[in-house]
């Protein structure tokens, strides 16, 4: 299934999604793909907001661009790597089985899959400006992000790899 069909499949369920990925396999290749196309895309939804800041404050726009380049595409794949370790010893010591690589793949998959809203709140964040609309949205994208990944991880951790 193309990637895009599985992006619009896990807003209806993410396990059944997961269960999907899971059965192609451990391969460390795919599961930094996902999530370096997540933080890609994250690093994109910057842009807007960046640009807004850098035109109110009258600040050069390069330098912002920068810091959200390293930030996105540097450190937070790092950030990734050690939370999902984190969220894979807390599911076995609650009677998870399954392994680092599901653990990891849940929570890469989750923030690809959330990252069409993650791009919404860009747009907002860098057309509107602060205020109610673009926080409802911001909140919004969390909630569905941490549905897609505790659904996701609650499937990895039940079958054994």
């Amino acid at each position: 299934m193309a990637i895009t069909q599985d992006i619009v499949a896990t807003y209806r369920g993410p396990g059944a999604v997961m269960r999907r990925l899971l059965s192609r396999g451990p391969r460390e290749d795919r599961a930094l793909a996902i999530l370096m196309a997540g933080c890609l895309l994250v690093f994109v939804s910057q842009w807007p907001p960046l640009a807004r800041q850098a035109h109110m404050e009258g600040q050069e726009l390069n330098p912002l661009l920068g810091g959200a380049l390293l930030a996105w595409v540097m450190i937070a794949p790092l950030i990734f790597y050690a939370l999902a370790a984190l969220s894979h010893l807390v599911a076995r010591l609650l009677g998870g089985k399954g392994s680092f690589f599901g653990a990891r793949l849940a929570l890469f998959w989750a923030l690809l899959a959330a990252s069409p809203l993650i791009l919404l709140t860009g747009l907002l964040a860098g057309f509107i400006g602060p205020g109610p609309g673009p926080q409802t949205v911001e909140l919004a994208t969390l909630l569905l992000f941490l549905w897609f990944w505790l659904g996701g991880l609650r499937e990895a951790e039940r079958a054994p790899a």
